[in-house]
């Protein structure tokens, strides 16, 4: 194997632009004329303009540099304005990597409700350490993000300038047309350079379910997301620079198609659940219940990162605020008291495991409420720690998105911690 990682990656390119998938990497692909694309985590595109380059997302620290060293390869101009899609930390964070030595400090624009992402972030560090530990590595107090996310307040570049509506940029007389969109954030931007007929999009399009039901993390908008993509394929652009991903290059037709394809997939879930709350107003779940999930064969709308069942839930919270519906759930007993009443109704906590097992090859939902009941009931017998892991170990690996996945995989995980603890 090449000891050289960044040399496996920087000569790949999408075969076929169907083939682009969510976790390609690759780049710097020329996607126009002195226009590239890369990605490793998280997309980057950059423009060379006569004053210099323009960066649309900057990837994280953990991946910008050797994203850097295969754009250095082809352009050794400073960058000179960089624009931030959204202010994830795989998309703000990795600016100075790109900065050649002695250059001035970059023009760094972005949507204005970005600083108080950043506040945010500042005042939850913990809290983003460990729900991000969850969502991507499968347990509670993954090293990897308890290190380095920590340090994630505030990127080391800030924006010097903020938007709110849209904005055209004029650099070395190429013209970007910035505007916003709430989507999988409250601060996403996309980008369109018409002279060379490249959009950016950030992560409205990452070549899977769109992240817009995200459990773990704040509001989505998936109706407004909707309209920024029916106005983003009324822009004509030949090629796609998506935030996770391959591009799309130089097919007009099929970058209009994915745009008009995922507004439509978004729109139909939040119609679908608006008429069900519409229908008296069930308890949420039973809402999850009746929405019939809108289904794609298409690639870019695969349930790989994020799935519909979860955009349904977000549509939900949004209009239906934080109460489940269910009366005893307003202002519910602690679920340690409601376990062990159950547990001692079903015959202890044993029972309530045995048969979760039972129930688990053709009810696996089910069986999850009941093991986590004997978790909860009895949080330091070993079997039913060992138990109730296997249990979401086995419904982790049924899975097909990542959070779901993933968020099983951290259940079984924190099933054992209690035992190794006790």
């Amino acid at each position: 194997m090449d000891e050289n990682p960044a040399s496996q990656w920087m000569s790949a390119s999408p075969q076929d632009p169907l083939e682009a998938k969510f976790f390609w990497t690759g780049g710097p692909v020329e996607v126009a004329a002195d226009t590239w694309f890369a990605s490793l985590g998280s997309g980057v595109t950059a423009f060379d303009t006569r004053d210099g380059l323009v960066l649309v997302d900057t990837g994280t620290r953990l991946f910008a540099g050797e994203m850097a060293d295969g754009l250095r390869a082809r352009t050794d101009l400073p960058v000179h304005t960089a624009i931030y899609t959204h202010g994830h930390i795989d998309h703000a964070f990795g600016l100075d990597a790109f900065l050649v030595e002695g250059q001035a400090a970059p023009h760094v624009v972005a949507q204005e409700r970005m600083a108080e992402r950043f506040a945010r972030y500042a005042r939850s560090p913990r809290h983003n350490a460990t729900v991000n530990s969850r969502q991507f590595g499968g347990r509670d107090d993954d090293p990897a993000f308890q290190g380095e996310e920590l340090r994630f307040g505030y990127p080391t570049h800030e924006p010097t300038r903020y938007y709110q509506h849209s904005l055209e940029l004029d650099v070395g007389g190429t013209a970007f047309e910035l505007h916003a969109c709430r989507g999988e954030t409250d601060d996403h931007t996309w980008v369109y350079c018409p002279e060379r007929r490249v959009l950016c999009t950030g992560d409205l399009i990452i070549w899977g379910v769109p992240n817009a039901g995200n459990p773990q993390k704040a509001q989505r908008y998936p109706w407004d997301w909707a309209k920024g993509l029916r106005a983003m394929a009324e822009t004509g652009a030949a090629t796609l620079c998506p935030g996770h991903g391959g591009p799309v290059v130089n097919d007009p037709r099929l970058v209009r198609r994915i745009l008009q394809d995922t507004a439509a997939f978004l729109e139909e879930i939040v119609n679908r659940t608006l008429a069900v709350l519409e229908d008296g107003s069930p308890p949420h779940v039973d809402v999850v219940r009746r929405v019939k999930l809108p289904e794609s064969a298409a690639p870019w709308l695969q349930p790989v990162y994020d799935e519909a069942e979860f955009i349904v839930r977000n549509v939900i919270r949004y209009y239906g605020g934080w109460w489940s519906g269910r009366p005893s759930e307003l202002k519910p007993s602690p679920r340690a008291d409601v376990a062990a009443e159950l547990a001692a109704l079903s015959g202890g906590p044993g029972a309530l495991l045995v048969r979760a097992v039972e129930l688990a090859p053709h009810d696996m939902p089910l069986a999850c409420h009941l093991a986590d009941y004997a978790l909860e009931a009895a949080p330091d017998d070993p079997a039913i720690a060992e138990g109730v892991a296997a249990l979401y170990t086995d419904r982790g690996a049924r899975e097909t998105s990542l959070m779901a996945t993933n968020l099983y995989r951290s259940a079984a995980a924190g099933a054992l911690k209690r035992l190794s603890s006790s």
